[in-house]
Formats: structure tokens, C-alpha cells, sequence
């Protein structure tokens, strides 16, 4: 059965997200399924590591000199706060490119107290407040290493997305995936929960040197991976290099866990309409009934564990119940 989340007002049902998940193990074997393992969705963000480690694996990210801090940045999707901004443009710095040379587009940052400040002084958003502006570094980066022009480095059939497809099907073992265009212009592929699931588990895994990498670099730089208060960022602080959680637009997300010294676990879930304001509960939900949070881990997430809903006088209108009966 599928994951419920009823959003209540008051004593009455106004609301219900059903969220699809799976769970695999150290050999990449289905052993939980809510909803159907095979539902085909778009991966989204949830991608970035994996975009990132084909630079890793190429030599690219080495070649510009990229810190650990730097690759954070590339498995990201950021706030556009001062220290993301800063780090982006040290990124474009290294490879001797401009902010011209990227393709992922302008919006003002995320973090609601940085977006105010650039407004506030009459700035323009660029696309270095982009929140995918480390994921187009680590990109560019690469087009740099194979000597091909950066333009069109969003393009399908550019040598970059070649690149990075390429060893994306390698990790999966597929010789086809569609695909569709992001929002930042890169191709996103359409992959099965089972798919996203296999790639989590393979990126805590240890047996990938460039996916051990980027694992690392998340880890080690949690702030880095989103921003102020966002889940992705506070859930892998928490788990002090344990695990990893990274979200992606219309509600996907990934997460990588060690449940042991030896085996690590991926896990995939979807909210099928989009909406990803059950998805931080339904995670907490699911971890605690499984187990594979410690206590302290949960005290550290506990925010995250409920979700009460007030008006703007501060009453108490209604609640999220995450209801998970197959285990």
C-alpha cells in the first residue's frame, strides 16, 4: 500500500498526498515497496550527484582544482546565499570562464533573507543565485577538460550530457532512457523508483571512488547542499556522515543510508501530485517505523517529525497524519 499523508483542519479530512516509495539493500534487492517500485518519474535534482560524479570520474574536477566545498556545491541545489554565491563564482574563477558561459538562467536566491537584500539594493538575479549554478560549474568543468566548447553544454548531444548519460546508464545497467529538459535546461531523465532507489544505494556504497566522493563532499558539507533550515541540509548534518538525503522538484527524492559498517541502503520516494510539504514527515514517518534512525538522530530531526498548521493569530488549525501500514 501506498504512503498517505491526510492533512486534517480540525477534526475532518481536507487533504490526501499519496507518496510511492522503495527501499533496497546492499545488493540493490527491492525489500520494501509502498506503492508501485516500477512508477516512472522524473529524477530532477535528485540527479546532481551523479552529474556530478561524472566530472569526478573524468578527471575534470581535479584539473580546475575544485575543494571539497566545490563539489558540495555541484551535487546542490542551493539557496543562493552568500556562501553558495561566493562559492560559485570561485568555481567559475578556476576555469578561467565568465558568468556569460552559463546556461542554467537567473532567479533570485531561494533563502528568503538573500533574495530581499539583492532586491532591497537593486540587484538583478544571476545565475549564480541559480540554485543549480554548482551543478553547471561541475559541468563547464568538464567541457573544459575534454577541450570542447562550452556552448551548448545543456544540449543532449553535447559531449558533456553524452558524458554524463553515458555513465549514468553504466550505473544502471540501461541502454535507454527518455528524457526530458529541467529547469535549469540540463536533460533529466525518467527513471523508476527502483531506478533512483539503486542509484542512492550505490552512491554510499563505497565500491564507486567517484561516487564515494561526492557522497563525501555532501557529508562533510551539508550547509553547502542546500541552505538555511532546508531539510536536505539538516537531515544530513544530523546524520553525520551516516546518510544523505537530496530532494528534487515535483516532490522526488533520494537517500543513501548506512545501516551498517558494510552494507549501505538506497531509498526512493514520490509524492505523486508534486507537492512536497508531506515529504520531510513522510521520511521522519518512515525512518522511525523501520528503525534505521538512532535516538539522538530523531531528537536532532524532531521539527520534522510532525506538522502542525497555525493561521496568522497563531491558533492551531489543523495537522499532517503520515499513515504507513505495509512494513
Amino acid at each position: 500500500m501506498a504512503i498517505l499523508s491526510r492533512v486534517a483542519r480540525g477534526d475532518f479530512t481536507e487533504s490526501i498526498h499519496v507518496t510511492f516509495g522503495v527501499i533496497v539493500n546492499g545488493k540493490g534487492e527491492l525489500i520494501h515497496s509502498f506503492g508501485d517500485p516500477h512508477y516512472l518519474t522524473c529524477i530532477r535534482s535528485s540527479l546532481k550527484p551523479f552529474q556530478a560524479a561524472a566530472s569526478i570520474k573524468a578527471g575534470a574536477v581535479d584539473a580546475a582544482g575544485f575543494s571539497e566545498k566545490e563539489i558540495a556545491l555541484m551535487c546542490a541545489s542551493h539557496h543562493g546565499e552568500k556562501i553558495h554565491v561566493d562559492t560559485a563564482k570561485s568555481m567559475i574563477s578556476k576555469l578561467g570562464y565568465t558568468v556569460a558561459h552559463y546556461e542554467c538562467g537567473s532567479h533570485y536566491p531561494a533563502d528568503r533573507l538573500s533574495r530581499y537584500k539583492e532586491i532591497k539594493k537593486g540587484n538583478e538575479p544571476l545565475p549564480y543565485h541559480n540554485n543549480c549554478s554548482g551543478k553547471h560549474a561541475g559541468m563547464l568543468s568538464l567541457a573544459k577538460f575534454l577541450d570542447a566548447d562550452p556552448k551548448g553544454y545543456t544540449s543532449q548531444d553535447h559531449i558533456v550530457q553524452k558524458t554524463i548519460i553515458g555513465q549514468l546508464k553504466e550505473y544502471l545497467h540501461l541502454d535507454d532512457i527518455p528524457f526530458g529538459i529541467d529547469g535549469c535546461s540540463a536533460p533529466t531523465p525518467f527513471l523508476t523508483l527502483v531506478s533512483i532507489a539503486q542509484l542512492f544505494q550505490k552512491l554510499g556504497s563505497n565500491h564507486y571512488p567517484e561516487l564515494k566522493r561526492a557522497y563525501q563532499a555532501m557529508t562533510h558539507n551539508p550547509y553547502m547542499i542546500a541552505g538555511r533550515n532546508n531539510f536536505d541540509s539538516l537531515f544530513t548534518q544530523a546524520l553525520n556522515g551516516r546518510g544523505l538525503t537530496k530532494g528534487g522538484g515535483e516532490a522526488v527524492r533520494g537517500i543513501s543510508l548506512k545501516v551498517s559498517e558494510t552494507e549501505n541502503w538506497g531509498i526512493a520516494l514520490k509524492v505523486l501530485d508534486g507537492n512536497a510539504r508531506v515529504m520531510p514527515i513522510v521520511v521522519m514517518t518512515l525512518l522511525e517505523k523501520l528503525e534505521l534512525l538512532s535516538k539522538d538522530e530523531l531528537g536532532s530531526l524532531g521539527k520534522f517529525r510532525t506538522k502542525i498548521f497555525k493561521n496568522h493569530r497563531g491558533i492551531h488549525i489543523g495537522d499532517i497524519e503520515v499513515i504507513i501500514e505495509d512494513v
